[in-house]
């Protein structure tokens, strides 16, 4: 920031009426059911009289690509997870009722992937390439009241490679009919700041973008009501303004709130604000939305300071899909998402390399997660044939504003990033196409610096001239360089936008001991399909080296997560959420031992492999690694009550110790020591052989929308209830009720396993599977079966 201080005081909204916990009627009303789908080309499937009636019949969202076949032959290639791409076309027939003639009528797709053609009673509405920005259309002019009308989409994701992980196909977020009046509020048209935020008052800026599209000059009354989470009224405007015909007009008030409550990850407070337009004292438009009230700072002297409070970035990064749903973007899935994320010691996520979906940005509002919004992946320099370089010198623009008018007004976003590892990174032309895009941005939003994720070129004095561009300068993978380079450039606000997993220490301490740098995002938070053997460990002898030099088929996803692709945290996730957080003091796992001669090899994005397991057929007498990460002073280790050892444990140990025990069956139990007390215990128990199958929902209780999900965890134990990690079983599920099974998986990246289904293989005892509701009312029952395992049922409630 050339050693300027940027402060930033705001308030933020949240476009909550995105929520598809159950039908919105009024202005923006839900578009995701009764939809037909027909996977391939359909010549004249745009047309009104096209008989689809053969078509499968399906409700939205959708992605078709997570449907099919996990192949080498599929043109994806790892990149893609090799799962089929291909061509797709939507179709929907909808009523229009004789009072939308008088009205405004939009169709809005908040993401389809990708070359989205829209057409409605056969007319083209044109062309979106960009599979991660959202985009409408208007209708009004095409609609015919009082009868039948069809919309229809083609999507065409079949010019691979387009994208260099797993981007699914389809209408993959939530589509909806916006019906508002000729004089409305615009399609995300409110923007809200805060002034003079302090702890007596904040004076909240409400800007509201109004549309007049009749003929005629209007009156009108804009009323805005701010109420706090507990609905109480924190303040209110009224403005009467007349407005010119085929005309718009920026309302803005200032409003004070008294005592305001500042949002943070550890205290996300919303308020909710209503904006209303009316003539004659009849409502004609309304909108309501939450903000959050929030000040940040930056500079190279004190860092990132939230709320007058500096704090260190606890990041990881994350792709869009959801596992085994593949692109889909159900709410719910979104929001567990956000959960898993801050369950695992995150404060930030970055969204590598695309804007997220509205339910994704709502739960990080919501639930306290701070949010790098990151634009795309490449500029005019494609990294594959078809990626977005082909449409970047025509569509950045567009794709650039919908990003930030649809998202500037989350109090979770508190930076923009706008690329990721640029190609044209050390050429002239990257510095004019940086400053080009930064001011796209800030005419649109002052309130959040920018960043780049940067790799290196040679030497990084290279990169001087681009980094000066940013406000803050995005490492990818050199944070080790920054000491140095803050000698040469003091002003520097650094954050390491990409690491490695096993440099959580090092990275770690370099955040610590430098204010100019703010935070570290890990490559990354959670597994993900697609660049398929990122992260892997493999035996000698096995194909050798990076995703990029070889072939890795069977490998179809990412293993380098903190967390699996089933939701479950890994060992490295323990330990960096201890290095920065202080809630979780002391963990325990085994190094895994390599059957003689084959030795495990590392790749650049792998951490050893280390499982929560005393369950070691075959080792038995010979010495295994016992770790342990502790915050505690001091550490012992008991097998079967009998003290292994003891070791001390400090910043100087890298809050590790490692004891080598052999294997016997039995109890091995760590133990945290605080001013010579045992205060905390892990355990890790030989299990028996596998006896039990044991089910464990998220959630007991659903909404039947037709979209609400359950994730159920699947353990299978000994006869003891002891998870039996070596367990493999091929586990079968049937539902029976109101909801269905939209997903089946476990975390092991080489099984291609179909993951939809009504079977799928444990790995390491373990194995997920995702219920949805219908849209009735009732009871929903899963049953699981596997050979010699007991079986297991649990119940789940649909509700109104």
């Amino acid at each position: 920031m050339k050693g300027i201080v940027l402060f930033l005081c705001c308030a933020f909204i949240v476009h909550t009426n995105a929520s598809a916990q159950k039908k919105v009627e009024g202005r923006k009303q839900l578009f995701d059911y009764d939809w037909t789908f027909f996977p391939g080309e359909a010549q004249g499937a745009q047309e009104i009289t096209f008989n689809d009636a053969k078509w499968r019949r399906l409700d939205l969202p959708h992605d078709w690509s997570i449907e099919g076949t996990v192949s080498a032959d599929n043109p994806s290639k790892g990149a893609g997870g090799y799962f089929p791409n291909g061509i797709g076309w939507y179709r929907k027939s909808f009523f229009v009722p004789n009072d939308w003639a008088a009205k405004k009528v939009a169709v809005y797709f908040e993401g389809v992937y990708m070359n989205a053609e829209v057409f409605i009673n056969g007319k083209s509405l044109g062309m979106h390439p960009y599979g991660y920005t959202s985009f409408y259309h208007d209708l009004s002019p095409y609609l015919m009241q009082g009868k039948e009308n069809v919309i229809a989409v083609r999507v065409d994701n079949s010019q691979e490679i387009n994208s260099r992980w797993y981007s699914g196909s389809g209408i993959y977020r939530h589509v909806w009919m916006m019906v508002t009046e000729r004089l409305h509020v615009a399609q995300w048209g409110v923007t809200v700041a805060a002034r003079d935020v302090a702890a007596k008052q904040a004076t909240v800026e409400v800007r509201t973008l109004v549309k007049n599209e009749t003929s005629s000059a209007q009156k009108i009354t804009i009323g805005t009501i701010l109420h706090s989470s507990n609905s109480d009224k924190a303040g209110s405007d009224k403005i009467n303004i007349t407005l010119g015909a085929n005309s718009e007009q920026e309302i803005v008030q200032n409003i004070i709130i008294k005592q305001p409550q500042l949002w943070s990850p550890q205290h996300p407070f919303l308020y909710a604000a209503n904006v209303s337009l009316s003539q004659s004292g009849k409502i004609t438009d309304e909108t309501k939305t939450d903000f959050g009230i929030r000040t940040i700072e930056f500079s190279a002297k004190n860092g990132f300071v939230l709320n007058g409070k500096a704090i260190k970035i606890s990041g990881g990064c994350v792709h869009h899909d959801n596992g085994c749903l593949g692109a889909v973007a159900y709410d719910r899935a979104e929001e567990r998402k956000v959960e898993l994320l801050k369950q695992a010691g995150f404060n930030a996520v970055r969204t590598s390399h695309n804007p997220p979906s509205e339910a994704f940005l709502e739960a990080c509002d919501r639930l306290g997660l701070l949010v790098m919004e990151e634009s795309f992946d490449c500029w005019q320099k494609g990294k594959n044939i078809n990626d977005y370089g082909k449409y970047f010198d025509d569509w950045w623009r567009k794709d650039m504003e919908a990003m930030i008018v649809r998202d500037r007004n989350h109090p979770s976003v508190f930076m923009w990033s706008i690329g990721n590892e640029i190609v044209e990174r050390g050429e002239p032309k990257a510095i004019s196409t940086a400053e080009m895009l930064l001011r796209t941005i800030k005419k649109l939003d002052t309130t959040r610096p920018v960043t780049s994720a940067v790799v290196n070129f040679n030497k990084w004095e290279n990169l001087d001239s681009l980094f000066a561009v940013h406000d803050v300068a995005g490492y990818n993978y050199h944070l080790n360089a920054a000491p140095a380079d803050h000698l040469r450039a003091p002003d520097r606000i650094v954050v390491q936008t990409e690491s490695y997993p096993k440099d959580a220490f090092a990275n770690w301490k370099l955040v610590q001991d430098h204010n100019f740098i703010i935070g570290d995002f890990v490559w990354t938070a959670i597994d993900y399909l697609g660049e398929a053997g990122i992260g892997r460990n493999y035996y000698s002898g096995e194909t050798p080296g990076e995703n990029w030099e070889n072939d890795m088929f069977p490998w179809h996803g990412a293993y380098c997560g903190d967390i699996d692709l089933i939701g479950n945290r890994k060992p490295i996730s323990y330990y960096r959420s201890m290095l920065y957080n202080d809630r979780e003091k002391l963990y325990m796992a085994v190094r895994e031992p390599a059957p003689e001669p084959l030795k495990i090899k590392e790749t650049w994005w792998s951490v050893f492999p280390s499982w929560e397991s005393w369950n070691w057929p075959g080792f038995e007498e010979k010495p295994l690694q016992v770790e342990l990460f502790s915050k505690y002073p001091l550490v012992r280790l008991y097998l079967d009550d009998k003290l292994v050892g003891e070791k001390n444990m400090s910043r100087a140990q890298e809050f590790k110790a490692v004891f080598s025990v052999p294997f016997v069956a039995g109890r091995l139990k760590a133990v945290g020591v605080e001013n010579d007390k045992e205060v905390e215990t892990k355990v890790l128990q030989t299990a028996g052989e596998p006896a039990k199958i044991k089910l464990a929902p998220d959630r007991n209780t659903l909404i039947s929308n037709g979209q609400d999900l359950s994730f159920i965890t699947v353990d299978i134990t000994d006869k003891d209830g002891i998870l039996q990690p070596n367990a493999n079983s091929l586990l079968h599920f049937k539902i029976e009720g109101a909801g269905s099974i939209v997903g089946v998986a476990n975390a092991d990246m080489k099984d291609c396993g179909s993951y939809i289904g009504h079977s799928r293989k444990a790995w390491h005892g373990k194995a997920l599977v995702i219920i949805k509701s219908s849209r009735q009312a009732g009871e929903i029952k899963l049953t699981a079966t596997a050979d010699q395992l007991q079986t297991a049922e649990t119940t789940i409630l649909a509700v109104n």
